[in-house]
């Protein structure tokens, strides 16, 4: 018995050798595989980097954009069969969820970016990897360096304290549209045992206005009284 389960170890093992010895892999095209693979990968980190705002990015998740296209690129060319690309794919497509808990859109976007990259590189189409990488680079730069999808729009909750004999659904309509507001009341609500209302806007406004500038004409309004501008969350 024992040794008919050697016999058949010995047979698949020395099939499994076989096969690897059938699978030849040129070295002067890895090496130009990994050159590339680099080239693209700098490429990709360095948008990254000049692309994230305010300059603010992980020292770490950039060091990874160099490196990803050249490590799937491997995993690529070191499977052989159409099957097993495909399952190497799915499980190297799963390492992006460590970014997708911690990490922005943009980050998970970049992930995708290299590995496909590495994907077309290992397949060896270099061309296409290539353009597709210094095509993607540039329209990413572009789309930054004009601000694409910046909303011109600040959000915010305003609360206006004013005495109880103040009209406030007409009082600081003259104010809101001086400053080019749009209002929407949200709230009204009793302070200071009646003797005072709290009244609560959602306001939108452009960037270039001043806060203080608003307050202030406000405050001529409400009676020097208190009024809260916060940070809204839309």
């Amino acid at each position: 018995m024992y040794q008919s389960i050697f016999r058949i170890l010995e047979v698949d093992i020395t099939d499994l050798f076989t096969s690897f010895s059938d699978t030849s892999i040129d070295f002067s095209d890895s090496v130009l595989m990994i050159i590339i693979s680099f080239i693209c990968g700098f490429l990709i980190s360095f948008v990254y980097m000049h692309t994230s705002e305010r300059q603010k990015f992980s020292k770490n998740f950039a060091l990874t954009m160099v490196l990803l296209p050249a490590i799937i690129s491997s995993i690529i060319l070191l499977v052989g069969s159409d099957i097993a690309r495909a399952f190497s794919l799915a499980g190297a497509f799963a390492i992006i969820r460590f970014r997708s808990e911690p990490g922005e859109p943009k980050d998970i976007a970049f992930v995708l970016f290299s590995m496909a990259a590495g994907l077309a590189l290992g397949i060896g189409e270099y061309v296409f990897a290539i353009l597709f990488t210094l095509i993607l680079c540039l329209i990413m730069y572009v789309l930054s360096k004009t601000s694409y999808g910046n909303n011109k729009k600040l959000f915010k909750g305003l609360k206006i304290t004013i005495p109880e004999d103040l009209n406030y659904e007409e009082e600081f309509n003259e104010v809101f549209e001086k400053h080019n507001v749009t209002y929407i009341l949200k709230q009204v609500k009793t302070t200071s045992l009646g003797s005072l209302y709290q009244v609560y806007y959602d306001v939108t406004f452009s960037n270039d206005l001043k806060p203080q500038d608003l307050i202030d004409d406000l405050r001529v309004k409400n009676s020097n009284l208190d009024i809260v501008l916060s940070v809204k969350t839309v």
